[in-house]
Parts: structure tokens; C-alpha cells; sequence
């Protein structure tokens, strides 16, 4: 029997290339646009202007961010109502968006914790029936008047959060802790403490990027501290502290953070989130600022 093998086709080499890791440009592409995601607090915003709620337009929403080219999707609670949800799931599947990421929220440094901790598993059981849901995106609420949390609360709040992580753990979910400014005042303390008094194997990261330079931390020394922990990433970018209509160059260096994410071989979400401040220039629609931002984030994060 003959050791050679018959020459490839053109199109079976380029049917090789595509299948392979590393092999082309486009392949390394392809693989991150298969992990950008869109969250869409930003239509909050835009129909909030209109004194409208998201949850009753759910369709078009979705409409716009199938347009902007977006495969998948992240959205908040607001958009699941127990009486809601098998609505917005079939509007998933209309529109064909993936959702690995759903976003909720509570208080988790006193009593209440208890009570968020069964809503957070109630939202995350109705959800984890629609195929590709992997983490719930979780943020704590912070005190009124952003007052500081004392080390009690702080202990209570990883306590709490760690017995979320691991009852998400058991319904094949991962819990990503999201934070705003308060947790990165004061050199990071709340974030810091619940990160080094948490598991890693019960609580992983949802690191928003801005919000960490906005909370006035450097956006690289939080993302090398947060390391492997990361399981998604909010990407939106300022000049001069004000948000930009697009993701784009600016305050945050994206160039820089995709670097670091090459060094730890990161294979998470990157997600889109864009925001409007009072200042931020709007100059073109909501769906082309989405769509230039994919491409935006599909270029830089592959390039590196």
C-alpha cells in the first residue's frame, strides 16, 4: 500500500485553515468574534429617555443588535420578569443570540443577603433552561450615599457571595462579580476584599474596565490582579472621562489589556457596553455605534 496521501483541493486546504487554531488571520478572528457579546443597559438609557420601559420592547432591541452584526447578548433582570421570561427567551431564538451572560443584582452585606441570594438562583432557574447560558453576572448593591462598607459587611458580603457562586456551581453556572466605582474606592478595598476572601472555585470576575478607571484604579493592575478569575469583560472607552457614543481609543488602552488577556491565554466573553453620560457627542445611530464597535473589539482583541 501506498505511504503517500492525495494532494489537497484548494478549497480543502482553505477548509483545513478555517478548522484550525492559528493557522490564518481570519481563523483568529473568527474565534474572537465567536466570544463578543452585546449588553444592553445603553437601550436602557435610550427608551428611558423616552420615559418607555425595555421590557416592552424587547423586539426591537434585539432587532438592533442582530443588525449591528452581534451573536450573542447580555442582558439584565430587567428584561426576565417571572411573567416575561419565556417571551424574552422566544426573542432570543427569533432574533438567533446566544445569552452565556445574564445580569442581576442585590444587596449582599446584611440580612438581606438572604433574600438575594434566592431571587439571584430563582433568575437563574428560569433562565438556565435556554441552551448556552454559562454565568450570572452579579453586582452588590452598594450603601446609601455611598458610604463605606465596614469590615463586617465586608466579610458578609464574601460570605454571601461565596454561597452564591457555589449554589450557581451546582446548576452548572459560574458566578462573575461585576463592579462599579464604589468597590474600587479607597485603593480597591471592597473589591479587594471580597476577591481575596472568596474562592476561586465559587467566584469568578466580571471585570468592566471603565468602571474601574472611573473608580480611579488602574485598569492593568486590577486586570493582572484579577487574572484567570475573568470570565467576562465590559468594554466602553471615555476621552477625557466622557463616555463615547462608540468603543473606541481613548482613556482605557485596549491595545494594552488585550496584550495581557493573550498572556493568560484568555478564552472568555468580551462584551460590549456602551453608555451615554449627559456630555457624550451623539453623531450617528444606535446601531452603527454598536456595529463599529464589534469591529472595533473583533480587531484589537484579535491583533494581539
Amino acid at each position: 500500500m501506498s505511504s503517500s496521501l492525495p494532494p489537497l483541493t484548494r478549497r480543502q486546504w482553505m477548509s483545513l485553515a478555517a478548522a484550525l487554531p492559528g493557522i490564518s488571520g481570519q481563523a483568529a478572528a473568527k474565534s474572537v468574534a465567536d466570544r463578543v457579546a452585546c449588553q444592553c443597559y445603553v437601550f436602557e438609557q435610550q427608551y428611558g429617555e423616552r420615559k418607555q420601559k425595555t421590557i416592552d420592547h424587547v423586539d426591537e432591541i434585539l432587532t438592533d443588535v442582530s443588525a449591528a452584526g452581534f451573536r450573542a447578548v447580555e442582558l439584565t433582570s430587567t428584561y426576565f420578569p417571572p411573567e416575561k421570561t419565556s417571551d424574552s427567551l422566544a426573542l432570543l431564538d427569533k432574533h438567533k443570540l446566544a445569552l452565556p451572560v445574564a445580569y442581576i443584582g442585590g444587596p449582599m452585606h446584611d440580612d438581606r443577603w438572604h433574600q438575594t441570594h434566592d431571587t439571584a438562583l430563582a433568575f437563574a432557574d428560569r433562565l438556565k433552561p435556554r441552551k448556552g447560558l454559562e454565568a450570572i453576572s452579579f453586582n452588590c448593591d452598594p450603601k446609601p450615599r455611598g458610604e463605606a462598607k465596614t469590615d463586617a459587611e465586608l466579610l458578609t458580603e464574601a460570605q454571601a457571595l461565596e454561597q452564591l457562586g457555589a449554589d450557581l456551581k451546582l446548576r452548572g453556572l459560574r458566578l462573575l462579580v461585576h463592579a462599579h466605582a464604589p468597590e474600587m474606592a479607597d485603593h480597591a478595598r471592597e473589591w479587594r476584599y471580597f476577591f481575596h476572601n472568596t474562592t476561586a472555585a465559587s467566584v469568578g470576575i466580571c471585570l468592566d474596565t471603565h468602571w474601574v478607571y472611573r473608580g480611579g484604579e488602574n485598569v492593568m493592575d486590577i486586570l493582572k490582579e484579577a487574572g484567570a478569575r475573568i470570565g467576562d469583560i465590559h468594554l466602553r472607552n471615555s476621552v477625557s472621562g466622557t463616555w463615547l457614543e462608540e468603543l473606541a481609543d481613548g482613556d482605557v488602552d485596549y491595545n494594552a489589556v488585550a496584550a495581557e488577556l493573550k498572556k493568560l491565554h484568555y478564552k472568555g466573553w468580551l462584551t460590549v457596553e456602551l453608555a451615554w453620560d449627559p456630555q457624550t457627542q451623539r453623531t450617528r445611530s444606535l446601531v452603527e455605534d454598536l456595529k463599529r464597535s464589534r469591529v472595533y473589539t473583533e480587531r484589537v482583541f484579535a491583533a494581539k
